[in-house]
């Protein structure tokens, strides 16, 4: 081999053994390798770079490539995410899981029967088939669903009716019950099955369905038409799904006894894995308002909205647009914002530059507009939320107060606070609070609500209930906030508590404050009547005492001694009336 390739080719080998781990010096256990051989390459030039690179590493090849990155992208479906992230949307753990999907089902019936005006009987039972293995069963008196719509509203997230209208619903995203069913599926492998029937006296639609997770598509196992009982509408929900079964605030049961509470117009009857059926009975024999879908107000609608929207509106001239896409604008309101955003009322809104949006937005939030309308909410009121705490609640005492609607954000919201207080209630614990959306009873998350925040910033001390700092008052009190918006801002999908808006816990704390004086009056009137019973019984304790004294000094008969003792016990009642 020449000399000079024999250098090169331990030049090589020393740089990728320096690259790679420390060389020992010679004399160690590693031996160095032998020179070459003297003599050897003299006489030959080598290339001037080549000696200058001999201790440099070779330049390593990229592992991975753009191309390649580019070969890796794919979109990511919406069933995919939240089968992963099913936590989200109040799946993350089976006594949670068994709860969420009872809500849903139960929710869909009551907005179903309220949008058809049909008194509400549900009809739930959660049957124990193993250790961990539960089958939700749901039936409803409801209009039904139409073929075509069940596998949709089953098997796709993220697909339902409410989402674009805004008016009070208990739903909003089109998620929950299809969500419960992914839940199922991916836990048991099992189909959701539904029968429903939307045509008194025909035969109903009987479906079973699972959900393409990564199409997010409903997929149609089995088709049929059968027999539905009762000769009325309605309809019926099966998931399996692995949960698990306890009582407690965060069960079942109490969702279901909430539920009734501040929905006292449904009938429910619930059959639990384990004791006998339980019916919770209907309060009012009469349906809540009907509410009534608006138009978004123009101090809800951020600029980015408002340059799609005015893009949709291909062709409208600005002033139609203001007024028909928004309420509360008036031609005239119309032609005040055009005239402080300097732009024709006649201009073609898909043709407005983006800084020309930017000042028609600025000249929204500076004109004067009413409020928006609140026939979109629908409260319960507060003859049937005294009705409704008298009918669960033993108590002494009851409060009611329903607020006037006002805005956050554009959105119109108001907010019921009902109190009880006395009677059967603990007097050595804290509060029992009911937290309600939309009618909806708010189970978890309760120290992230904003029913809570405002519920500790009450001083209760003055209202006759004991508070340590930084918890829920002390004292024999139940407390019901229900907050009724067209959009309810919760802080995750999962739809378990209310974020913190200033206006929101303002109105809640107004309400408890009105509330909390009429306990407070109550509260010190009883003590008041229990101050003056101590001191009546001290006196007619004595009295008997005094009328022998007054016997013994004036020296009267007992006959006159009974008359005195008659006379002062005459003289202890009227001093109390």
């Amino acid at each position: 081999m020449p000399a000079t390739k024999v250098k090169r080719a331990l030049t090589t080998i020393s740089s990728q053994e320096e690259a790679a781990e420390p060389q020992p010096s010679c004399g160690q256990e590693r031996s160095c390798p032998a020179p070459p051989a003297p003599g050897a390459g003299e006489g030959r030039d080598e290339a001037p770079g080549r000696r200058e690179g001999r201790g440099a590493a070779p330049m390593a090849k990229p592992a991975v490539t753009a191309q390649d990155l580019a070969l890796k992208q794919r979109e990511i479906s919406v069933s995919e995410f939240f089968t992963k992230n099913r936590h989200l949307l109040g799946f993350d753990n089976p006594s949670r899981a068994l709860l969420a999907t009872v809500k849903e089902a139960v929710d869909n019936s009551l907005d179903a029967c309220q949008e058809a005006h049909v008194l509400p009987e549900i009809f739930v039972e959660v049957r124990q088939i193993e250790e961990n293995r539960f089958r939700v069963i749901v039936e409803d008196n409801g209009p039904g669903i139409v073929r075509q719509q069940i596998p949709k509203i089953f098997g796709k997230l993220l697909y339902g009716s409410k989402f674009h209208t805004l008016k009070q619903s208990r739903g909003q995203q089109g998620i929950g019950i299809s969500a419960a069913g992914m839940y199922g599926q991916l836990t048991t492998g099992k189909p959701v099955a539904i029968t429903s029937c939307s045509r008194p006296g025909r035969p109903a639609h009987a479906y079973e369905i699972q959900l393409d997770t990564e199409r997010n598509q409903p997929i149609v196992l089995k088709e049929a038409e059968v027999e539905w009982k009762g000769g009325r509408c309605g309809t019926r929900v099966e998931i399996e799904l692995e949960g698990r079964y306890q009582k407690g605030r965060h069960s079942v049961d109490a969702y279901l006894q909430q539920t009734a509470l501040a929905n006292p117009h449904v009938e429910i009857t619930y059959v639990p894995p384990k004791g006998e059926a339980v019916r919770f009975e209907r309060q009012v024999e009469s349906l809540p308002p009907d509410p009534k879908e608006i138009r978004p107000h123009p101090y809800g609608v951020e600029l980015g909205v408002l340059q799609g929207m005015l893009k949709a509106a291909r062709g409208q001239r600005l002033s139609t647009f203001l007024c028909t896409a928004f309420s509360r604008v008036s031609r005239r309101t119309a032609d005040e914002i055009c005239s402080r955003a300097g732009l024709k009322p006649e201009s073609r809104v898909h043709l407005l530059a983006l800084e020309e949006v930017e000042r028609l937005f600025k000249a929204i939030g500076a004109t004067r507009i009413l409020a928006p309308p609140t026939n979109c909410l629908s409260p319960i009121g507060e003859e049937v939320i005294l009705r409704s705490l008298r009918g669960q609640i033993r108590a002494d005492f009851y409060s009611a107060r329903t607020r006037a609607p006002v805005v956050y954000r554009g959105n119109p919201f108001l907010v019921e606070v009902g109190l009880a207080y006395g009677g059967e209630l603990p007097a050595e614990e804290p509060i029992t609070l009911y937290r309600f959306a939309n009618r909806v009873p708010l189970l978890f998350q309760q120290s992230a609500c904003a029913i809570t925040d405002a519920v500790l910033r009450i001083d209760w001390k003055s209202y006759g209930l004991a508070q340590p700092r930084g918890s829920l008052p002390i004292g024999p009190a139940a407390v019901l906030v229900h907050v009724a918006s067209v959009w309810v801002p919760f802080t995750s999908e999962s739809k378990e508590a209310i974020a913190d808006y200033e206006e929101i816990v303002r109105e809640i704390r107004l309400a408890l404050q009105e509330c909390g004086r009429q306990m407070g009056r109550f509260v010190q009137r009883r003590r008041r009547e229990a101050e003056a019973e101590r001191k009546r019984s001290y006196i007619e304790k004595y009295i008997p005492h005094i009328g022998e004294a007054l016997q013994e000094i004036l020296g009267l008969p007992a006959q006159r001694r009974a008359s005195i003792e008659e006379n002062l016990k005459d003289m202890l009642e009227r001093s109390r009336s």
